[in-house]
């Protein structure tokens, strides 16, 4: 049985029947975009629970071995010829059972939201990619797509449509921007549906970015 993630919840309403489940970034914790729910504009969406579930903490290969909250260490600077496939998997199975218990609370599969930043938006793409039944949508925000190799040989039918948003800053220093482009690509060339933004920041997020993730999420759960 697959360990349950500690989670923050922030719910807009009562008897939420929408789901956003957000993934942190290497060394934050889901606190680190609770203060984004404000700020988005919800109108039309009626209650949402928002779930920011926090990364176990693990020791990071780049980081000399220092342990922090992270899906999945990183073996090196080349994000892609040194993965940490058994992390990731290992992740991905936590945060398919995020979704699962939104399901059991009673969200239905299509009004629940994966969203991401960063290692965040890497798990968002595994998992939701390969999620076994057809999700509201996936929000990948300055990510790449691990694993991309398997992408096309695991990904479920079921997730054929999803809509995807990806956005990245055209300036950061972490994750290069190549990065993100080549997931795109990817995900075109498999048939995906890609909403594609980019901003002039770093590794971060901006006001506009917060206004165009509003405009999705309106658009998959009203």
């Amino acid at each position: 049985m697959t360990e349950q993630l500690e989670c923050l919840e922030i719910e807009t309403g009562a008897n939420p029947q929408s789901s956003v489940i957000w993934l942190h970034g290497l060394g934050a914790d889901g606190n680190d975009f609770a203060p984004i729910v404000p700020e988005l504009d919800l109108d039309g969406c009626g209650s949402v629970r928002f779930v920011f579930p926090h990364a176990p903490r693990i020791p990071i290969t780049v980081n000399g071995g220092y342990v922090m909250r992270a899906w999945y260490d990183i073996l090196g600077i080349d994000l892609a010829r040194r993965e940490d496939e058994g992390g990731l998997r290992a992740s991905l199975k936590q945060v398919d059972a995020v979704i699962e218990r939104e399901k059991q609370r009673g969200v239905p599969a299509r009004r629940i939201v994966l969203a991401g930043f960063s290692q965040g938006c890497a798990m968002t793409l595994l998992t939701g990619l390969r999620h076994v039944e057809r999700l509201g949508g996936l929000i990948g925000l300055s990510g790449y797509l691990p694993l991309s190799g398997t992408t096309k040989e695991e990904r479920h039918q079921a997730n054929h449509d999803v809509p995807v948003f990806l956005a990245h800053g055209t300036t950061d220093p972490v994750v290069p921007l190549a990065r993100a482009l080549e997931a795109r690509d990817v995900l075109n060339q498999l048939g995906y549906s890609v909403e594609w933004h980019t901003y002039a920041m770093p590794h971060s997020v901006c006001a506009e970015e917060v206004m165009d993730i509003s405009k999705f999420l309106r658009s998959v759960l009203a």
